[in-house]
């Protein structure tokens, strides 16, 4: 490890104006290329548009230059101070004990300058509490280590360095092939692509162009004079053929996302690494977790294989969407690596617990009531338009969402002790929900018409980091049983103190 960074003022890489330069490129791209194209259509002698495009480069990279002479940073013994600023000065005191989340950013061009690029993450807010693009990487681990040497409590600040990480969780190629078979990523990227199509050009030129390969695709098969079982048997196979090759392109898309994934635990710290172009390097204090989330679907349970997650109470929505936040310790192993992680990781907690208590199982049918809804719907619109049996065949749905309804509700059920409470669901798509009474901070009992009727209440519990799903909640619990756990919570939440 490099040696320690001294207690003074320093700048960040010599190289970073380069990266927030890239970055404001980025924001002000699409204007200057439509200034460009629209400018250059023009029939004016004197070319405005080159003028104005260059006038805004120059200023984007003024302003870059000016940020990173303006930066500075320094690192304390129990805080790290930053200025900023060029015009309006800023200096921001950030101290260790309030850092949640470390994450150490790579992508392809980080990767050529050796550099890398650090966001210091606390409790709430859609923004990290700094920003600090770019640092060496030698130096941004460096400092990641202190980070979390100095902020964390004083009896893990013994344990084991950072060159000596206890890895918990390493996924070789065979996992990464598996997550890209059963999260079918290329399905996401498809539909993402297609609304970018409509948005990016034209819906009539869209509609025509795909109208126009679809008559081109129907008047070439029938010049083949192809009989009926042959084109069934053609259309088929096509079929298959896409299937497979989104199969395929899932599993690259996992390869780039999870390449290289390693779960390691240090000075009660987890740390995440992963990514094959873009490594990212997330690490949290265990202490900040809110909730756990074991999930399993159908696919899952194909392969004998299950996912952990976490809710932590920071990252806020920007990191949600660009991949940053911690969420997962576990994106695909074994369900017995996944059970053995959650024990590991809460010593106290009897995983799984050896008895779930159920919930009430009358008006198990209000499940499939959207499905109803919607399907008859769907098929009184077929009828009216075509007059056709046929267009009763959406409620051959019915039957199947009663069955997923029954069963989801005889799953539920609910285990709490000393420690902890734990909520299970589903059927079809299993989870379970774990959170410790101390990050417990308020609760909420409601009762729909519908569980007027029936005598039912719905449970909800939140923590500083409610935002993972499924929600925490029971429901479908008995109204007395539901307000007796609710005051039993409530004597725990007033007697324990809130630890986030």
């Amino acid at each position: 490890m490099p040696p320690p960074l001294p207690n003074e003022e320093q700048r960040l890489h010599p190289w970073s104006w380069l990266f927030a330069l890239q970055q404001q490129v980025q924001q002000f791209l699409l204007p200057l290329l439509a200034l460009l194209v629209f400018g250059s259509r023009r029939d004016d002698d004197l070319p405005y548009h080159h003028w104005i495009s260059g006038a805004i480069v120059l200023a984007l990279v003024a302003t870059a230059v000016l940020q990173y002479l303006s930066y500075r940073y320094r690192i304390g013994s129990d805080a790290l101070s930053i200025r900023s600023g060029i015009f309006e000065r800023t200096r921001r005191e950030i101290p260790f004990a309030r850092i949640h989340n470390v994450v150490v950013h790579q992508n392809l061009l980080h990767r050529m300058f050796g550099v890398a690029e650090l966001r210091l993450e606390s409790a709430g807010g859609d923004k990290p509490e700094a920003e600090m693009r770019v640092l060496k990487l030698a130096q941004a681990l460096e400092l990641e280590r202190l980070i979390r040497q100095r902020g964390s409590e004083p009896a893990a600040t013994t344990q084991t360095d950072v060159s000596n990480d206890g890895v918990l969780l390493s996924l070789p190629l065979s996992e990464l092939v598996r997550q890209g078979l059963i999260s079918n990523r290329a399905m996401v990227v498809l539909v993402a692509a297609i609304g970018a199509a409509y948005q990016l050009f034209p819906r009539r030129a869209t509609s025509d162009f795909i109208e126009e390969q679809g008559r081109h695709a129907f008047g070439y098969a029938s010049q083949l004079q192809l009989g009926t079982l042959t084109m069934v048997a053609s259309a088929l196979l096509l079929l298959a053929f896409a299937l497979v090759l989104m199969r395929l392109l899932s599993i690259g898309l996992a390869i780039v996302q999870y390449y290289g994934f390693r779960l390691s635990e240090a000075d009660r710290r987890l740390t995440v690494e992963r990514g094959l172009f873009t490594r990212v390097r997330s690490s949290v204090a265990q202490r900040r977790i809110q909730a756990w989330t074991l999930r399993e679907g159908a696919l899952h349970r194909l392969f004998k294989r299950r996912q952990l997650r976490v809710d932590i109470a920071s990252g806020g929505q920007q990191q949600e969407q660009d991949g940053r936040a911690l969420k997962e310790l576990a994106p695909l192993a074994p369900p017995d690596t996944c059970d053995g992680l959650l024990q590991h990781l809460l010593p106290q907690l009897q995983w799984p617990p050896t008895q779930w208590q159920p919930v009430s199982t009358r008006g198990w049918w209000r499940l499939c009531l959207p499905a109803l809804l919607l399907m008859g719907s769907l098929s009184t619109l077929l009828v009216y338009e075509t007059g056709q049996v046929w267009a009763l065949l959406p409620l051959l749905w019915l039957p199947w969402s009663a069955l997923k309804a029954r069963r989801q509700v005889s799953r539920i059920g609910y285990n709490i002790d000393a420690q902890r409470v734990a909520i299970r669901g589903g059927w079809w798509n299993r989870w379970w929900r774990v959170a410790e009474l101390d990050k417990l901070q308020a609760l909420r009992l409601d009762r729909s018409p519908l569980d007027r009727h029936f005598g039912t209440a719905t449970l909800t519990l939140d923590t500083a980091g409610a935002a993972g799903a499924p929600a925490l909640q029971l429901r479908f619990l008995e109204e007395a049983q539901a307000r007796a756990l609710m005051a039993q919570l409530e004597r725990e939440m007033v007697r324990r103190k809130l630890r986030w």
